[in-house]
Order: structure tokens, then C-alpha cells, then sequence
């Protein structure tokens, strides 16, 4: 039997010819390189210069005059002038006598006119609580702005001025047509105070589909933001990010950053959501939303497995509410639901979104899985005001309201009567969704709610604002309630699910 050569001489004599064998292929790769110019930049046409330092890593385009450029400048060139500053001056209270100064404070941000005839799309926050509202374009004419109508659950807002000027508007594009890696460009006017208006900057689309996002009070219910690496920062709020034929795909809106300036980490609302939005603004100044009528809770990987999926995805339906669209529909509870109006649903925050963007009567394919089994249903889609009407007023005229599941009413004197309980301020909970996370808390109907999140609640207003404070946030909070046996009680009661 042959022996391998193991000793010293043998290995040395092999690892030379290895390191010749290595330098011959990499001069052979370094004549390559040198012969290809070194050019890792996008295809160019063959009568395009290669040079690197011209074309770089980014894309450009030959100019009639043989120049080249970046197709951004066509952009900019094309819509700039369609983006305007806002400034929102509120009303401060009353000073006293001897205050020399202005009686207003000032707030601002960006818009953009999207049709000719003087309407702006911009955020909701830019302009909330404003009593007087001034639009300046770019060739520094000032109108004075009147409110259309604002959707706080998007964060979108309609003004409307009468120009004296032709108006450059930007069309609306598909925000469903993007993917991450898609060049995107943002116009705005950062830093107000320093004059920087319609400052531009360039960057890719980092995520689609982005939700539970927290951004204080000012929070929107329905989140399904664009995010892009392309610098946002303070007073950009309200411009358009823009796609490489000029069309607006989103409203750029946020920013996270633990300086509250730009980390690369910015955040706009899909066009999608505008053009479900806007119309209903313009018409009525507010907007009317569907509603389909389940409790929803997240697909775990076990449940995945069980059913079937190729992966975790959809949205479990936990349950549903009688005489709603869904029932109608034949969901039922533990039902995953994937798709809803031709659109694949990643989760609940998803459905959430798209389900709101159907216009109440209409009637949207819906694909589910029940037992490992695909179905599709068709459900009409039913009105969440109509849906909220019925849980705030009742049949006998006491005014309600909803929260996580559970219907209540101001304790009053006369309930306590009624139920022949003492009376304490608080809510008075009437119903109960099962399912609900309120059923899970462990609330039954006939608790009276004394505290929410450590805050005293006695009516509905004050329960209103204290709940929508801290709505969407993913958390456990505490509730002091009196239970129907008479004793008091701590639930705590997690707001995870919608």
C-alpha cells in the first residue's frame, strides 16, 4: 500500500507549489480587473464614458448635451416647486396685561399641492390644534390656509389655499409597486427656524409594512409605514417621498432617533392610505372606515404548524362579534385569516389597515384557513361608525363607549339605585366581548372601573382621553375596579391585540 509523503520536505515542496499555484490565479484576476477598468458600477450604455469617478456606485443618465447626471435632478427639477412650508400658530391663553409678546406660538412644517387647484396634502400633527394656518410656496407668495379636513387615525390632513400662481402638483404613484432597495427621494423643509426649505435628500426604501411604531400622543391608530434611510429630520414632516418617475409614494411623517434628528431611520405614510383618506376628506372632512367585527390575536408557530401554514403568517381570529360582517362572512372563531381584497395580510396591524381603506357596502374576497384547510369567503364590509353607534348610545339613549372588548357608561347615582350598590365615581361596564382582552382580564359585565393606568376616571370624556393616550401601545395596564361582589380589585388588562 502507498504511503502518503508526511514528512517536512514533502510538505514544504507542497505548500510551493500551492503559492504558486495561488499567485498565478490571482494575476490572472488582477489583469482582469485592470482590463475591466475596475468599473462596479451599474451597466452604462457602450457609448457612455466608464470613467469611476464620474459614474461612481450610483446610476445616471446621458443628458442631450452628452452630460451625465443623476436621474434624481429630472426629479427634483419636475416637483420641487410643488412643496410648500406650513406654519400652524396657535393661540396661546390668556397673558396677562403687561406680556409685550406675540400672543401666538408657531409650528412648523412641509405639504405638498397634489392637485392645481390649491390642495395640500400634509400630516395631521403638523397642523392639529392650529387656529390660523399659513402655506408659503416656493416663489415666497404666503396664503392664508383653510383646514379641508384631518384624519387623526392616519395622520393626514387636506388644506386648501387660493393661489395667485400657477401651481406645480405632484401625482399620486403606487406605493404597492415599491420594493426595499427602490430608490426613493424625500423634499422637505428641515429646520424650519434656519430657512432650509425644500432641502432634498436621496435613499433606498429600507422596509415596507412597518406598524406598532410609538410616537407619544401623537400616535396614529393605523400604521403601515415606508421606511427609508433617506434623511428626515424635524420640519420635514408632511413632504412627499417620491419615486424615479416624480410620483408621490408616501407622506413622510416620523423619524426614530434618539436625538430627534436623523439616524437613517425615517418613516412615511403609503400613498395607498392617502388615497383611501383623501377623497373622504375633501368631500365630508372626515373620513368613514370599514369595519369587518373580529377580535384578533397573533398566529403563533405552533398554530402555523397545526394549520398547515409554510410559514407563520395571517391573523387568528379569536372571536367575533354577533351580526357582524364576519359572521355573515362564515368566519368563525380560529379561523387564520391571510388575505382580504386581494392583498396577502402579514398580521393584525395589516388587516387592521386594509380593512379601514374599504368603503362601507362594499363586498371584498377574503381567503382563510380553518383545520389545514383553505376557504374564500366574500364579506361586506360593514361602517365603524355605525359599528361604534351601536356600542356608544345602546337602545336606551345612555351614552357609551368601547374599550378592549368592553362597553361602559358613567356610574351614575341612578345606576347605583338600579344595581343597589353604593355610588363611587367611575365606569360602569355594561358588556363584556367574550374573548375580548377585557375577558381575559377577568372582567365581568357589572364591574365598576374606578381607575385606568393610574388615573382616576368618572366620565366618558375623561375615560376616552385616557385610554386613547395610551392606545396601540404593546404594555400591561393596571385597572383599580370595584367587582359586582362589592370588593375592590386590581386587574391588569393587556392591550396587545386588536
Amino acid at each position: 500500500m502507498n504511503k502518503r509523503n508526511t514528512s517536512p520536505g514533502g510538505v514544504r515542496r507542497g505548500l510551493n507549489m500551492v503559492g504558486v499555484g495561488l499567485i498565478a490565479v490571482a494575476s490572472i484576476l488582477a489583469g482582469m480587473l485592470i482590463s475591466s477598468e475596475l468599473d462596479f458600477s451599474a451597466k452604462i450604455e457602450a457609448d457612455t464614458p466608464t470613467n469611476v469617478s464620474q459614474t461612481g456606485l450610483f446610476p445616471v443618465v446621458q443628458t442631450d448635451d452628452d452630460r451625465l447626471e443623476s436621474p434624481f435632478v429630472r426629479v427634483v427639477e419636475q416637483v420641487q416647486n410643488a412643496v410648500v412650508n406650513i406654519s400652524a400658530r396657535t393661540k396661546r391663553e390668556e397673558l396677562p396685561w403687561w406680556h409685550q409678546g406675540p400672543n401666538f406660538s408657531t409650528s412648523s412644517g412641509s405639504g405638498f399641492f397634489f392637485r392645481e387647484d390649491g390642495y395640500v396634502l400634509t400630516n395631521n400633527h403638523v397642523i392639529e390644534g392650529a387656529d390660523e394656518l399659513m402655506v408659503r410656496t416656493s416663489t415666497g407668495y404666503e396664503y392664508e390656509a383653510t383646514l379641508v379636513g384631518r384624519d387623526q387615525g392616519t395622520d393626514l390632513a387636506v388644506l386648501k389655499v387660493s393661489p395667485e400662481e400657477e401651481i406645480t402638483a405632484i401625482p399620486f404613484g403606487d406605493s404597492k409597486d415599491i420594493r426595499v432597495g427602490d430608490w426613493a427621494i424625500a423634499i422637505g423643509n428641515p429646520f424650519p427656524q434656519q430657512g432650509l426649505d425644500r432641502t432634498v435628500t436621496v435613499g433606498v426604501i429600507s422596509a415596507k409594512g412597518r406598524s406598532n411604531l410609538r410616537f407619544g400622543r401623537e400616535t396614529p391608530r393605523y400604521q403601515n409605514y415606508i421606511q427609508t434611510d433617506a434623511s428626515i429630520n424635524p420640519g420635514n414632516s408632511g413632504g412627499p417621498l417620491l419615486n424615479l418617475r416624480g410620483e408621490c409614494i408616501g407622506i413622510n411623517a416620523a423619524i426614530s432617533s434618539p436625538t430627534g434628528s436623523s439616524v437613517g431611520i425615517g418613516f412615511a405614510i403609503p400613498v395607498s392610505l392617502a388615497r383611501a383618506v383623501v377623497p373622504d376628506l375633501i368631500a365630508t372632512g372626515h373620513v368613514s372606515r370599514g369595519w369587518l367585527g373580529v377580535w384578533l390575536n397573533d398566529v403563533t408557530e405552533r398554530e402555523a404548524k397545526r394549520q398547515g401554514l409554510e410559514a407563520v403568517r395571517g391573523v387568528l381570529v379569536d372571536s367575533v362579534f354577533s351580526n357582524s360582517p364576519a359572521e355573515k362572512a362564515g368566519i368563525m372563531d380560529g379561523d387564520i385569516i391571510i388575505g382580504f381584497n386581494d392583498q396577502e395580510v402579514e398580521n393584525g396591524d395589516e388587516l387592521r389597515v386594509l380593512v379601514s381603506t374599504v368603503k362601507s357596502g362594499s363586498s371584498v374576497a377574503m381567503k382563510v384557513v380553518r383545520d389545514g384547510k383553505y376557504m374564500n369567503m366574500v364579506a361586506q364590509v360593514g361602517d365603524r361608525d355605525d359599528a361604534d353607534a351601536l356600542v356608544r348610545g345602546g337602545n336606551d339613549g345612555v351614552e357609551r363607549t368601547s374599550w378592549m372588548g368592553m362597553s361602559v357608561e358613567r356610574f351614575s347615582q341612578q345606576k347605583a339605585d338600579e344595581i343597589g350598590a353604593e355610588y363611587l365615581e367611575g365606569m360602569y361596564v355594561d358588556q363584556v366581548q367574550s374573548g375580548s382582552p377585557a375577558a381575559r382580564a377577568s372582567i365581568a359585565p357589572g364591574t365598576i372601573i374606578l381607575q385606568v393606568n393610574n388615573k382616576v376616571v368618572s366620565s366618558i370624556d375623561q375615560f376616552n382621553s385616557v385610554t386613547g393616550s395610551i392606545q396601540n401601545q404593546k404594555m400591561r395596564i393596571p385597572l383599580i375596579v370595584l367587582e359586582p361582589d362589592g370588593s375592590i380589585a386590581r386587574k391588569v388588562i393587556r392591550q396587545d391585540r386588536n
